[in-house]
């Protein structure tokens, strides 16, 4: 007889709260039990617990609210970074659901930031934080870096969609003319997790943007993180193709 081994414990809770939530005895929008009480009933350590409830935050089926616990989340739509800072969300999303929160606050070049934008260091920047939300769950989180002088003035707090942001950056400066992007996955800060509402465990989507304007001049960098759970990356190619003459 062939005995299956035991999964370690926090993959043991995972899966019993998993089914609890897939039944349908964890509702949409429940929420769960503290987790001291969750401690107690499965009867391990606060951290073991933590790492089960990390878990099923990585699937996408529950998230953590700072002050106010861990809740079923809401089925996840999928987030399609198409480039140039452009992003798409599933088709049966509605727009009215869409919206993006703007923060803005003035800053220097420090770092990395003064190598991206090819200013002196300490140079004055304005910073747009932008956190794009479906309802009331985050989505995406995209960090403007733009020299002062290029930024807008009165840019509202809130969107209805990214274009609205990239059309508000657009009135104060020249056209775009190149943009580059790096694009890699790695794990997300403290901030960034708490931002989006994700487990320091999950992986994220990582693009850094930096864009020049007609005139030559780096016009703005941006920083863009995508849970790793929901998104992906598409980017299309497209190729000159020329005709080869008749053979005779």
């Amino acid at each position: 007889m062939v005995t299956r081994p035991t999964p370690p414990l926090p993959y043991a809770i995972a899966d019993d709260l998993r089914a609890r939530i897939i039944t349908g005895r964890l509702q949409v929008d429940e929420r769960l039990p503290s987790e001291a009480q969750l401690a107690a009933h499965y009867r391990v350590s606060t951290p073991t617990l933590r790492n089960a409830l990390a878990v099923l935050q990585g699937e996408g089926l529950i998230e953590k609210i700072q002050g106010k616990g861990n809740f079923v989340r809401r089925r996840l739509h999928q987030v399609t970074y198409v480039g140039g800072g452009h992003m798409a969300i599933d088709r049966d999303v509605a727009r009215a659901t869409l919206r993006v929160k703007v923060r803005i606050t003035k800053t220097l070049a420090r770092g990395g930031l003064s190598s991206l934008l090819k200013v002196p260091l300490h140079s004055p920047l304005t910073e747009l934080l932008c956190v794009g939300y479906e309802g009331d769950s985050p989505h995406s989180l995209i960090r403007f870096y733009v020299p002062r002088d290029l930024a807008p003035v009165n840019p509202r707090a809130e969107l209805s969609c990214w274009g609205s942001v990239e059309a508000t950056l657009a009135e104060a400066r020249p056209a775009l003319a190149d943009t580059q992007e790096t694009v890699n996955a790695r794990l997300p800060t403290r901030s960034e997790a708490a931002t989006l509402r994700i487990s320091t465990a999950l992986a994220i989507l990582a693009i850094t943007r930096v864009s020049t304007d007609i005139t030559g001049r780096v016009a703005e960098a941006a920083h863009l993180v995508l849970p790793g759970d929901r998104s992906n990356a598409l980017f299309t190619t497209h190729r000159m193709t020329t005709e080869r003459p008749a053979q005779r």
